[in-house]
């Protein structure tokens, strides 16, 4: 489990992703998620699009597997936060990629499933 933790540090540590497919959420295309990894805890930013300022909170579950729990603000002065599961992986290009499966905890109400795409410089 160690050596796919650190693989799975890897693809996440100081790395920022965009959304990819987003339809049922909150977050869009102008929204920037910024990810750290240290010893399997993972923390994260995101703003842009609807959202002011958010966060998120988690672990590392599996070797390309992991659980977070997110809050935030929305420009309209909204709190959200909500739960997601996540499988991490790469694209054709090298690009690591993440797809949610997630929901709300309180402000809002459903879920849905969500991608993401690493944003290369």
């Amino acid at each position: 489990m160690e050596t796919a933790m650190a693989q799975l540090s890897e693809r996440l540590d100081k790395r920022r992703f965009t959304v990819a497919d987003n339809v049922q959420g909150l977050s869009s295309a102008g929204t920037i998620f910024h990810y750290f990894v240290k010893d399997g805890a993972i923390t994260s930013s995101y703003q842009g699009g609807r959202i002011r300022v958010g966060n998120q909170v988690g672990r590392v579950t599996g070797p390309d597997t992991i659980e977070l729990l997110y809050q935030c603000l929305t420009i309209d002065g909204q709190i959200l936060a909500g739960w997601s599961r996540g499988t991490v992986g790469a694209d054709q290009a090298g690009r690591t990629t993440l797809h949610f499966v997630w929901g709300w905890l309180s402000g809002a109400v459903g879920g849905g499933e969500s991608n993401y795409i690493e944003l290369v410089d």
